[in-house]
């Protein structure tokens, strides 16, 4: 699942939910508004399945949505001094009483190598999946896993993998 796999689930699933919510309603790509949250996460990064450092990474996830894609924003940084920031949707889904919810997201960004690995080159792309629960302030607590790449567009395409824990709070 390390190679863009949840940025395509995370398509698929969103424009399934675009025709099925939002074509019929508003528009499938209507701008419409919903919760924003920043978040910051810690964890371990993974660099050809073996761990090599830590990294922390803060997310803005903004209140601007187009159908069920909601506009994000980010930057980490490793203990090594690679730095990536970049900016992409994403598509979130929640249980009926709205207190666990799992979220899919592509971003496309730039890689500043410091003392790290060598990932072919400064574009890199990111996505990933989280699962956590909501409590009724809106607070978010979640178990993230996210890969980049660049996806094949230098000579070489190794790739992160980082596993993160996250919390998010409700931001107007």
């Amino acid at each position: 699942m390390a190679d863009g796999t949840f940025a395509v689930l995370g398509l698929a699933l969103g424009l399934w939910d675009m025709s099925q919510n939002h074509c019929p309603n508003q528009g499938c790509l209507a701008y419409n508004q919903v919760p924003s949250h920043t978040a910051i996460s810690a964890g371990s990064v993974y660099f050809q399945d073996e761990r090599v450092d830590e990294e922390i990474y803060l997310r803005r996830d903004t209140r601007t949505a187009h159908g069920p894609f909601q506009l994000i924003y980010g930057i980490s940084v490793t203990g090594d001094g690679d730095a990536w920031a970049g900016v992409g949707h994403a598509y979130t889904m929640s249980n009926a009483s709205q207190s666990a919810y799992m979220q899919l997201h592509a971003m496309t960004g730039l890689y500043l190598q410091g003392d790290g690995p060598d990932l072919g080159g400064p574009i890199e792309f990111r996505s990933g999946i989280e699962f956590g629960l909501q409590a009724r302030s809106g607070a978010r607590f979640g178990l993230a896993y996210d890969h980049r790449s660049n996806a094949g567009i230098y000579d070489s395409n190794l790739g992160l993998e980082t596993i993160q824990l996250r919390v998010s709070i409700p931001t107007n």
